[in-house]
């Protein structure tokens, strides 16, 4: 395996410590020293993150973790985010809150992509610490930002290679992630947090297989759990002594090595404590795959030029990147997993249905012998090189059958870091999601996270 520029082993000494910076990082960022900018975009991602768990709480994958996490972890002070959710221990949370955050394709990752979704892998471990220890939202903030700075940048050094390989991004990254935000959260010194990483890499896992398989995708949404219950234990394993590799990332056997075939080491610190990449998380607009969300825009687009069902559609073509078409070509989806990772289904969807209420996208969906049928007509194509502008660039083509043409290219979908989402944004997204709770209690929640930093505590966040 070779680093970025094919250099092996003899150039790892350039960055050869770049665990204990991280580590020496995650410790060191003061809240003080986080700008405005970057706070405002973790708390729209935390109020976008909470919708997606309470959401996703209704489904039938999270019952079965809530009934797990209800029964392993009775007893305990933090809360599981579901209606009338009980009071467990952080480990439980984290797992079952973890796993809500992703259950229904939800949360945002980053653009550009590096398989990491900060929401998702961090603040539901976060979340539970700070409620067991009665730790308030100034300390939360600075610890979610912290993490999520070096889960990019550790994310940029695998240059998604580790997907490659068939390894999950989140599953692998994600317990870094988790145990800084952690380590942070019960005070862990640079020391002590480089063990903390050191443990994290040895709970590192989680396999693509279920986007391949004809069934299983469930397990795609317990590796964000997993992710955030490892950040539990690496943290207080390590606030209790226990030790691991202070080079797990950067060693002989490390995590780069071990996972990736393909690696840029000198991404781990680039610009560490300068440059915030907690700016390149993007919100989902569609509850969908990111590959799915500019060619869902450019329907939604198109439709709002002429309105057309999928009845009327002869043809469709959309013309993207080779990752749409190796990956998310699937036009006879098996379950709801990958339903929301075929960008063909998700397109005929949206001809029949709203593409942004989750509700939409269920068991009715998937057996709608409509939508089915349009989803077998709609053919991923490669998009022409010269068109190619960013990673996200599609060109939908439908031809309706009364001979009209409708085309539209889109180089990026609003919420991305080229087009971000207002609070207004936030919001609207956040009001469908939490469309089961009262008006009042969502309304509640949003304006309290956007003002986290003033709260003492986190107990109130329950519904």
């Amino acid at each position: 395996m070779n680093n970025a520029n094919g250099r092996g082993a003899a150039a790892m000494g350039t960055s050869s410590e770049c665990t204990r910076r991280l580590a020496e990082y995650a410790v060191d960022l003061r809240y003080d020293d986080i700008p405005s900018t970057v706070l405002a975009r973790a708390k729209n991602t935390i109020a976008d993150g909470i919708g997606a768990i309470i959401f996703g709480s209704t489904l039938p994958w999270s019952r079965m973790i809530l009934d797990y996490a209800e029964r392993a972890g009775a007893g305990g002070r933090s809360r599981l985010l579901r209606p009338g959710g009980p009071l467990v221990g952080a480990a439980s949370a984290a797992l079952a809150n973890g796993l809500m955050a992703h259950a229904f394709e939800l949360d945002g990752a980053t653009k550009p992509a590096v398989g990491v979704h900060p929401f998702a892998t961090i603040f539901p471990a976060a979340l539970a610490l700070a409620q067991e220890r009665g730790i308030g939202g100034r300390r939360l903030l600075a610890a979610f930002v912290a993490a999520t700075e070096c889960a990019i940048r550790i994310g940029r050094a695998t240059k998604k290679s580790n997907e490659r390989r068939g390894f999950h991004a989140p599953g692998t990254t994600g317990p870094f992630a988790a145990a800084v935000a952690c380590g942070r959260l019960v005070g862990l010194d640079a020391r002590r947090m480089a063990n903390a990483l050191g443990i994290a890499g040895s709970l590192a896992a989680g396999l693509v297989q279920f986007s391949r398989s004809k069934g299983g995708g469930m397990v795609k949404r317990l590796h964000f759990g997993r992710a955030n219950e490892s950040g539990i234990l690496a943290a207080n394993l390590a606030d209790r002594g226990f030790t691991g590799p202070n080079d797990i990332i950067e060693g002989e056997f490390g995590f780069l090595r071990a996972f990736c075939d393909d690696y840029a080491l000198e991404e781990v610190t680039k610009d560490l404590g300068e440059t915030f990449h907690t700016l390149t998380i993007y919100m989902k607009r569609y509850p969908a795959h990111s590959t799915a969300q500019t060619p869902l825009q450019a329907i939604e687009e198109l439709q709002a030029e002429r309105r057309f069902t999928g009845d009327e559609v002869e043809t469709m073509s959309i013309a993207g990147s080779h990752d749409m078409l190796e990956r998310h070509d699937i036009p006879e989806p098996t379950d709801i997993m990958s339903l929301q990772y075929s960008v063909n289904c998700c397109a005929a969807l949206a001809c029949y249905r709203d593409p942004r209420d989750p509700r939409s996208y269920d068991e009715t969906a998937l057996a709608d012998p409509r939508i089915r049928a349009l989803s077998r007509r709609i053919a991923l194509i490669p998009l022409d090189k010269a068109l190619q502008k960013t990673r996200d660039s599609v060109k939908v083509t439908v031809t309706l059958k009364d001979g009209t043409t409708l085309a539209r290219q889109l180089n990026h979908f609003k919420g991305t870091p080229d087009s971000p989402p207002s609070v207004a944004d936030v919001h609207e997204k956040f009001a469908i999601l939490m469309r089961d709770c009262t008006t009042a209690k969502a309304e509640e929640i949003f304006e309290r996270i956007q003002n986290l930093e003033a709260e003492k505590d986190i107990d109130w966040l329950a519904v």
